[in-house]
């Protein structure tokens, strides 16, 4: 049939990220789809739980967890495969963690120009093995030779971005060719495969020394008792001042009405405390009544 996409046109969802598609079997029923940048996944159960609390009719929640750029392939593309399966919900809801994301919605007219706002923050630090063995004590120290570093991949992550801008800072352009691409050749960089939280699975493994990752997933990891530890870049490397969430509501939403309540919602002191329980910078007052 003409016009018809073949599946080889669909962005394909890795087999073992089911952890990340959350109440898969009822995703072509939802009362509320959320596409929602993957670095939240330690946060939404008890966000999600605490919001059908005060919005009981919101029964059916499918949502994804997967890194932002991928949902954002997802979105444009009509859909996604996983293990063979075409995944071609419309979110009602879509989170990132960069703004040229909702511009390229925009361009695409899948939402009203304007129609987003900024939510959250973040700020990255290094994720090390307790003791910190190999003894990084700056990102600097990342251009070793023989440091093993789990790298977010720039082609779906969008903290990619920000920590390559942390080389930046710290080393100028030689310390950027240096960890992406001469130690990528040496095969002591290793890009993630899709998703950062395989950096401390990696950690404990012991196949690499080292991580840029989001605060919160150190945070996270120590509170489900993982034997990590957190190398602080400070406040003048961490970016801190640049890390911005956005969420916005699709024009083809099929359930606009809920996912109106859920943006409401997460400007709440309530939801924007949460986000701060798990090591999250609000960006509204959670103290606000």
């Amino acid at each position: 049939m003409a016009g018809e996409k073949k599946k080889t046109d669909y962005p394909v969802i890795p087999s073992d990220r089911g952890d990340d598609l959350h109440n898969l079997d009822f995703v072509d029923s939802a009362d509320l789809v959320l596409f929602v940048a993957g670095n939240q996944f330690m946060v939404m159960d008890e966000l999600v739980g605490t919001f059908q609390e005060e919005h009981p009719d919101v029964n059916r929640i499918f949502y994804e967890t997967l890194p932002p750029g991928l949902e954002l392939k997802q979105i444009l593309a009509g859909g996604a495969l996983y293990r063979g399966r075409l995944i071609d919900v419309v979110p009602d809801v879509y989170a990132s963690v960069t703004e040229k994301a909702m511009a390229r919605l925009e361009e695409g007219g899948i939402i009203t120009k304007g129609d987003y706002f900024l939510y959250l923050h973040n700020r990255i630090v290094l994720m090390v093995p307790q003791g910190n063995p190999a003894e990084i004590a700056s990102v600097a120290d990342l251009g070793r030779e023989e440091v093993r570093i789990s790298q977010p991949n720039p082609e779906y992550e969008d903290i990619a971005d920000y920590i390559i801008d942390m080389y930046r800072q710290a080393g100028g352009e030689s310390l950027v060719h240096r960890v992406m691409e001469g130690k990528r050749a040496e095969g002591t960089t290793i890009l993630t495969v899709v998703h950062h939280r395989e950096t401390p699975l990696r950690i404990m493994k012991g196949t690499v020394d080292v991580g840029p990752v989001w605060a919160t997933e150190v945070i996270h990891a120590q509170q489900s008792n993982l034997s990590v530890d957190m190398v602080d870049p400070g406040e003048d490397f961490d970016q801190r001042d640049r890390i911005d969430y956005y969420v916005c509501r699709l024009k083809a939403a099929a359930n606009p009405e809920n996912a109106d309540k859920f943006l409401g919602f997460i400007k709440s002191p309530q939801a924007q405390g949460i986000y701060e329980s798990h090591g999250f910078v609000p960006h509204f007052d959670t103290l606000a009544q």
